[in-house]
């Protein structure tokens, strides 16, 4: 990259904390460079307790944009001029525009479209499913809103009596008023209900960060029976490739075990686009990153 880096060069940042196995970086660095793109993105851990400090950075520093990740997602936003409609209505934010360079920052949601392509390219269909899914911070909120936008015709969200769990209640009211799905919350707690609801869906997402460091020995899936042979199990961690749920469902027969590449793979290159106007060179990062 050295090369690369001239004294025009415009900055991307990524805030997040954990943030060092991330991908986001390699990802867009090598699409700028395929492009001939003068731009250079860096990761930065950066958790609430630093984040309005960070933001006035990209303020002061012209910083062209900023990928947010956890545990910023919400808590981001009142350092924001502007929120997208779709962040608006998931009530986080992925994607920070500093539009035109002048300090005027713009919130957007790509999570969402990005974990909604990424089950569409591995072959399942949402539209008209009942959906099960756990987590209703940042990541799992977006995708609570896009899936039932796209379609899906029921929509359980499961998540523990924690700071997002008023969260989860208020996407459910949100996807209620707003879609024609029908969304209900329920306390992670009640592991029976957890199992009816996986066992009346075709599909199950985990959007709570279970499976990344330092969880990497966990799951919040642990019996056998709730896994079928027609059920796709989705986890939006992707570092590691292969979480203790993948695994699981994997040995257990699901139908399908996704990991999160495909959605950082399209939330990024939506994301690259709003940074830099141009098209990510989507093919040619997938091979590097898969």
């Amino acid at each position: 990259m050295a090369e690369r880096i001239t004294g025009h060069t415009l900055l991307i940042s990524l805030l997040a904390t954990p943030i060092r196995h991330s991908l986001s970086p390699t990802m867009h660095n090598e699409a700028f460079a395929k492009l001939g793109l003068d731009y250079a993105y860096l990761a930065f851990e950066v958790g609430n307790d630093e984040l309005e400090d960070a933001v006035k950075g990209i303020r002061a520093m012209g910083i062209r944009g900023s990928n947010v990740s956890m545990p910023n997602k919400q808590a981001i936003i009142p350092y924001l001029d502007e929120l997208s409609p779709a962040a608006k209505l998931a009530g986080a934010v992925n994607t920070v525009v500093n539009k035109d360079g002048k300090g005027h920052l713009v919130g957007h949601v790509t999570d969402g479209t990005g974990a909604m392509r990424s089950l569409r390219e591995e072959g399942v269909e949402v539209k008209g499913q009942k959906v099960t899914m756990t987590g209703a911070g940042g990541a799992g909120t977006a995708i609570a809103i896009q899936a039932a936008l796209d379609g899906v015709k029921e929509l359980s969200i499961f998540n523990r009596q924690d700071e997002c769990f008023e969260n989860a209640v208020e996407n459910a009211r949100k996807i209620n008023e707003h879609t024609d799905c029908k969304a209900t919350v329920y306390d992670l707690a009640d592991q029976e209900a957890f199992k009816r609801e996986i066992a009346a869906s075709s599909i199950y997402i985990d959007a709570t960060g279970v499976g990344m460091k330092p969880l990497e020995d966990e799951s919040l899936i642990n019996d056998p029976e709730i896994i079928r042979p027609d059920l796709v199990v989705f986890d939006v961690v992707y570092m590691p490739k292969e979480t203790k749920l993948l695994k699981f469902a994997k040995e257990h027969g699901a139908k399908k075990a996704i990991n999160g590449l495909g959605m950082m793979l399209y939330q990024g290159a939506e994301a690259f686009e709003l940074f830099t106007g141009e098209e990510m060179p989507v093919d040619y990062i997938k091979e590097i990153l898969f």
